[in-house]
């Protein structure tokens, strides 16, 4: 297949040089003059000429990471990038393992001689891994028909690194059922469940991790390792040696570490023992390449300083942990040398690349080629310069190629040059040919543009021409939303919960009671005074967790007396009363004629082009929203939800653009100055090229200023205006304003937000929240206010690498340092405002370079907006400060944090605080802190174990996020709402708002009918099929939310699959579940049983011959059916 961006190459001498010198074993090519942005073409030109195993070495992780998104482009998944990660020596509790997995993962692909080009840096060249052959020995494939022992089967997959749990939720665990065995292995993108007969496999197939449903069959499957280390059979050598080489310096720690190493546990940092534990072998990454390989060297010349300043640092670290009795002896050997290379290297191709041509000694070089090549100038979005560039090239017989962010963007630019006369070709697919004198325009993510002078060969991209490289979208998976049956119940003995009648109580755990003969399990509730409510479990839909801000301070209802139902009606009351308000409001605001934006004009497609990174689908769909409210006549009113970082902005933004176009006003209101300051940036440099004058309004501005800024908007020459509520005041006027935008809104007093209500009554206001709120709630409220979600997560940038580890003085000290070392900043975040400036203290002790700051939320607003200031414009690089940067600032400097005392916060808490560093393009750490006490209280252990296995798995995110949303729905609704929902608990609250809003609408609410089922029959779901709690809850809410036929048919499937086959006693309970839903329509109330007649009260009864429970039921259920038919 031809492929534009590289086959006029065929043409060029020098290329061929390359090829021929690859091909004919000549040894090692020096190449000359290549630019940066060239180096992955001809790499990507070699790969699919010579189809071979190419290894590409950069200097730093931040190179490698741009020449993997250009050779994405080039050549899609044929292509890995394996980082390299830093060397701790003490203990990590735990640490989050997506990048172990990349890494083995790479691993396993040059294991299995594919070809692909692997993209690595200099660090991770340095690196020593597993014995190649020892990787080799531990992958094992399983297909359809193989007899499988299940013990032995456990134990090797613990040995293999994996860890067992009864449900799966990230990678590297497994989990066994009966004849159900559930791995997660790195092989594959879904876990997979492997089904028994007996012992023999009987299928396999993958399936989804939310949902826990079968997704594809397929006929075998391979086990990898889980870790990229792996334990020998015989251990009590390396132990040996171990231990010889301890002194009576060595740390509690390491000696830990050898216990495990001898009982072959797995943990953070076991790879730092690889030579004790495989001392002889050659532990490269080159042994893992094909013999043919070629390795390509992106520069030479700084190759050598980048792996002895590594190599430096790494020795500057390791005397240090020496004399910390934190490492031994054999560990200072963890890196090769640069001098090794070549012989590490061995006889595989090599290709060096330098700018500037130079001397060798390290490599034998065996030929020199020299490219003639030059850069693109910048065309600065100046199309008529760009068009008389290319008729020059074109006159001189070049091939000229303009590669394009997007399609559309070529489509634009391809009208664009022929209205100037330029005549190009457009082609949406690579695979064309070039002429001599052509000019083809072409969609190509490269990161920028270059020329190969001696074949007359350009390449010029977006980037060149107006200065906008857009990275490229890997395609995320989304979530299926809206799946019919939420089980999201989580319920832990000891949890409060709620039951409808009853109220709030204290869910103790599943009892199983035979009450006339008949088993069921019930849930058990203890109310004040210690009385108990038993629920069955077919009624379980009464009964939900207690989700409200404060569950410490929840107060147990008492069983009979009347509180409950008075506060429940209370709350009804009120929100019906909400209700009425937002209805009115709402029609009210419909006949208010408001201004009529016209379409878009061809300028804002051009500006919304210039947005660098790739729009979410929920980002789009929110600016589509928000223009048709603009271009409408009614006045806007539209809400964006959505998290820090998920581009809410960039919809106010466009937004905005939209309005200046047509001679608008725009006032932008914030709740603190900093923001002010941030958006007056992000704004400065989107409307950089455009006629768009933006000021800010904030304490640092001098009077004169200020003054100065209002007059020009009130004679209409200041097109966007910032600032905090002072622009709501009286003394500013604008008076062609077109536009409000309310940046998160409940953090604006109550007087702020009269004034603001006046304002949305005449013009379009839109208000951005940063708290997600629940899916629910949107569903709820999205007849009564326009709102538009953005769930989506935007790009990764680089997901932060988190570390669980115990608060020591050397393990801070080392953190800090590497940060600043790096030119980046660290937040600190410790809790406690009273001992947070002996905090800040030990940490200038511990760090003396360290310009550290302290910020928390009893300083007055204008201290702590200095001192975020001077964090922002870095004169401070350490910030000590409480959760208060939880709330939407933006520092993307800001690369590492520390957050000490972790075990005392909660998930949602720490995910939100994790979400504020790595925001730019250079990685970012996290690392969670707990002080080891020497008696971790129980609750505190368990939240520690919950960080870790959040850290390593992702598990419990949907808590956490659950957390946050409930958190957000309180922000939406106003704090007394948010009180309400914390008297009767979430879940009851948006079933009285829904009912609510029907009858405000004047829809029917009609009460639903309760029906109880007595029939003498075992409905259960037995230990022996599912005998964890959580999930047999899980399993019981599901069955109870059964709505019809179809319903009964997923939750039938969904068991057969997760468990096997479903016993009598579940089939009951199904029918039973079902039965009810019939019942509800036929308006019966309960059903039991006398002798032998089937009453159903209070509409008939009949007589029946059957003597088995099943039996009655089945023919129970035929016959309600019909009755349901007849009524239709």
């Amino acid at each position: 297949m031809t492929d534009i961006f590289i086959s006029p190459l065929q043409n060029s001498k020098e290329y061929k040089d390359i090829i021929n010198s690859i091909e004919g074993n000549k040894g090692t090519v020096l190449v000359n003059g290549l630019l940066q942005a060239q180096k992955p073409n001809i790499v990507y030109s070699i790969f699919s000429d010579l189809k071979k195993q190419i290894l590409y070495v950069t200097n730093t992780d931040l190179e490698a990471k741009k020449v993997y998104e250009d050779l994405c482009f080039y050549m899609k998944d044929k292509v890995d990038y394996l980082s390299s990660q830093d060397i701790y020596f003490y203990h990590l509790d735990a640490k989050d393992r997506k990048e172990e997995a990349n890494k083995l993962k790479t691993l396993l692909k040059l294991i299995n001689n594919e070809s692909t080009i692997i993209v690595t840096s200099a660090e991770a060249i340095l690196k020593k891994y597993i014995p190649k052959q020892v990787l080799k020995e531990n992958i094992f494939t399983y297909k359809i028909g193989d007899v499988i022992d299940l013990d032995k089967l456990a134990e090797k997959l613990v040995t293999l690194g994996y860890e067992r749990v009864s449900k799966i939720e990230g990678f590297g665990q497994f989990s066994i059922r009966g004849g159900i065995i559930d791995i997660f292995s790195l092989e594959y993108s879904d876990p997979i469940r492997i089904e028994l007969f007996d012992d023999e496999i009987e299928s396999i197939r993958t399936f989804d991790v939310f949902s826990q449903k079968s997704i594809k069959k397929i006929k075998k499957c391979t086990i990898t390792p889980s870790r990229e280390f792996i334990y020998p059979e015989n251990i009590e050598e390396a132990v040996d040696r171990i231990k010889n080489d301890t002194t009576k310096l060595t740390d509690s720690d390491t000696f830990k570490n050898i216990d495990n190493i001898a009982s072959k546990t797995y943990f953070q940092g076991i790879e730092n023992y690889i030579d004790y534990i495989y001392p002889e072998e050659n532990k490269s990454i080159f042994t893992y390449l094909k013999d043919d390989a070629v390795v390509f060297i992106s520069d030479v010349s700084r190759l050598k300083d980048r792996c002895e300043n590594y190599i430096n640092e790494f020795k500057d670290n390791y005397k240090l942990n020496l004399e910390r009795g934190l490492a031994l002896k054999q560990q200072g050997k963890l890196l090769y040398h640069y001098s090794d290379l070549e012989y590490v290297i061995e006889d595989k191709k090599i290709i060096l690349n330098m700018i500037l041509p130079k001397s060798i000694n390290e490599f034998n070089v065996k030929s020199i080629v020299n490219f003639e090549c030059s850069e693109i100038p910048a065309f600065n979005a100046k199309m008529d310069v760009l068009a008389e560039e290319l008729e020059r090239l074109k006159y001189n017989g070049h091939k000229v190629v303009l590669a394009t962010n997007t399609y559309d963007r070529a489509k634009k630019l391809n009208k664009e040059l022929l209205d100037l006369g330029v005549e190009t070709i457009l082609s949406k697919k690579r695979d064309i040919e070039i002429q001599s004198s052509q000019v083809v325009i072409v969609p190509g993510n490269i990161s920028s543009g270059f020329q190969y002078k001696s074949i007359k060969f350009d390449v010029i991209t977006d980037n060149e021409m107006i200065g906008v490289h857009k990275r490229v979208k890997t395609k995320s998976k989304k979530f299926n939303k809206g799946q019919k049956i939420e089980t999201f119940l989580d319920l832990n003995i000891g949890d409060y919960v709620v039951h409808e009648n009853s109220g709030v109580g204290r869910y103790t755990g599943i009892d199983q009671l035979t009450v006339n003969g008949v088993k069921k399990d019930y849930m058990k509730v203890v109310y004040q005074g210690g009385d108990n409510l038993y629920v069955p479990i077919d009624q379980m839909d009464k009964i939900q967790k207690y989700i409200g801000s404060d569950a410490e301070k929840v107060k147990l209802n008492k069983l009979g007396s009347s509180e409950w139902s008075k506060a429940k009606a209370k709350v009804k009351k009120e929100i019906e009363e909400m209700t009425k308000d937002l209805v009115e409001l709402y029609a009210k605001r419909e006949k208010v004629k408001g201004y009529k934006f016209s379409k878009d004009t061809p300028w804002q497609a051009e500006f919304e082009s210039l947005f660098p990174y790739q729009e979410t689908d929920d980002q789009l769909k929110a600016i589509e929203e928000t223009k048709k409210d603009m271009q409408s006549s009614k006045v806007m009113d539209r809400l964006i939800c959505g998290d820090v970082g998920y581009g809410k902005t960039e919809v106010a933004i466009r937004a905005i653009f939209k309005a200046c176009m047509e001679q608008k006003q725009v006032a932008v209101l914030v709740p603190t100055t900093i923001l002010a300051q941030q958006h007056y940036n992000t704004f400065r440099e989107r409307f950089e090229n455009y006629p768009i004058r933006v000021e800010v309004l904030s304490r640092f501005k001098t009077p004169k200023q200020q003054k100065q800024i209002i007059e020009d908007a009130r004679k209409g020459l200041v097109d966007v205006i910032i600032g905090t509520h002072r622009i709501v005041s009286k003394d500013i006027e604008l008076p062609n304003l077109g536009l409000v935008v309310i940046d998160e809104e409940q953090r604006f007093g109550v007087k702020h937000k009269e004034a603001l209500k006046k304002i949305k009554s005449t013009v379009d206001v839109l208000t951005l929240s940063a708290t997600p709120i629940p899916r629910t709630l949107h569903m709820s409220l999205s007849g009564i206010r326009d709102m538009s979600v953005i769930e989506e997560p935007p790009q990764e940038r680089h997901p932060v690498i988190t570390y669980v580890v115990e608060g020591k003085e050397s393990i801070i000290q080392d953190e800090i340092e590497r940060e600043i070392s790096r030119g980046g900043q660290v937040f600190f975040v410790y809790n406690r405002v009273e001992k947070i400036d002996e905090m800040a203290s030990m940490i200038q002790r511990l760090v003396p370079d360290a310009k550290v700051a302290v910020g928390h939320g009893r300083m007055t607003g204008k201290e702590l907006e200095n001192i975020i200031l001077g964090f922002l414009n870095k004169e401070y690089n350490v910030l000590v400060c409480t959760t208060i940067i939880e709330t939407g600032m933006d520092i993307s400097n800001a690369n590492t944090m520390i957050v000490y005392d972790a075990d005392k916060m909660g998930l949602a808490q720490l995910y939100q605080l994790r979400g504020r560093v790595g925001r730019s393009n250079r990685q970012g750490y996290a690392y969670f802190m707990y002080e080891k006490d020497k008696i971790l209280s129980e609750v505190a252990e368990k939240r520690l174990k919950a960080i870790k296995e959040f850290t390593e798995f992702g598990s419990g995110f949907k808590i956490a996020m659950r957390d946050l949303e409930i958190r957000g729905a309180g922000n939406i609704l106003g704090p007394q709402q948010h009180g309400h929902m914390a008297v009767i608990g979430y879940d009851l609250y948006v079933k009285m708002l829904n009912d609510a809003i029907r009858k405000v609408k004047g829809e029917v609410v009609k009460e639903e009918v309760d029906t109880e089922v007595d029939l003498p029959v075992n409905a259960y779901i037995p230990d022996t099929y599912i005998d964890d709690e959580l999930i047999k809850i899980e399993m019981y809410k599901k069955i109870a939310s059964i709505e019809n036929e179809e319903d009964m048919a997923d939750i039938r499937e969904e068991l057969e699959d997760r468990f096997s086959d479903i016993p009598k006693s579940v089939d009951t309970l199904i029918s039973i579940a079902y039965i009810k839903t019939l019942c509800k329509k036929l308006n019966i109330e309960k059903i039991r049983m006398l002798k032998d007649e089937v009453i159903l009260a209070p509409i008939t009864r009949y007589q029946t011959k059957e003597k088995n429970g099943y039996k009655i039921i089945e023919e129970l259920q035929g016959l309600l059916e019909g009755m349901c038919n007849n009524i239709k």
